[in-house]
């Protein structure tokens, strides 16, 4: 059984989507400081405006201000999903490694392929592939 965020302050990641006729819960949680074992890491603040700034290319302690950078500490995390397949409606959840893939689509719109970001896993109950998609302008 995964456990649920309470407040979206404890997540990097969350979504919840529908895909289809299925339904989507993702969530990644924030890790603790490994320098001072307090705060928790998450992106730096903007001083002036207190808003989250989410193009760095870091992650900071809250408490201590010990920096990682990004790519260094995504791979450490884990995506916990909730889901009901889209394909078989089989209730499920899991536990995956966050690493996103480069997968090719055909955009109905521009008539042409592109390539988006997804988070894949497989439906425990039929196998197939289910995506997260990054979220497209």
């Amino acid at each position: 059984m995964l456990r649920e965020p309470v407040s979206i302050d404890e997540c990097i990641y969350f979504t919840n989507r529908s895909i289809g006729d299925g339904k989507i819960r993702a969530w990644i949680f924030r890790n603790k400081c490994p320098k001072c074992s307090k705060g928790l890491i998450g992106k730096p603040r903007d001083k002036k405006t207190v808003k989250v700034k989410i193009r760095a290319k870091e992650y900071v302690c809250g408490e201590c201000g010990y920096q990682i950078p990004a790519d260094e500490y995504e791979e450490s995390l884990n995506v916990c999903v909730k889901y009901i397949c889209p394909n078989c409606k089989y209730e499920g959840e899991t536990e995956i490694p966050f690493k996103r893939k480069k997968i090719q689509v055909y955009d109905d719109e521009e008539m042409k392929k592109k390539t988006i970001d997804v988070i894949r896993f497989q439906c425990g109950g039929c196998g197939k592939n289910i995506d997260i998609t990054k979220k497209m302008k």
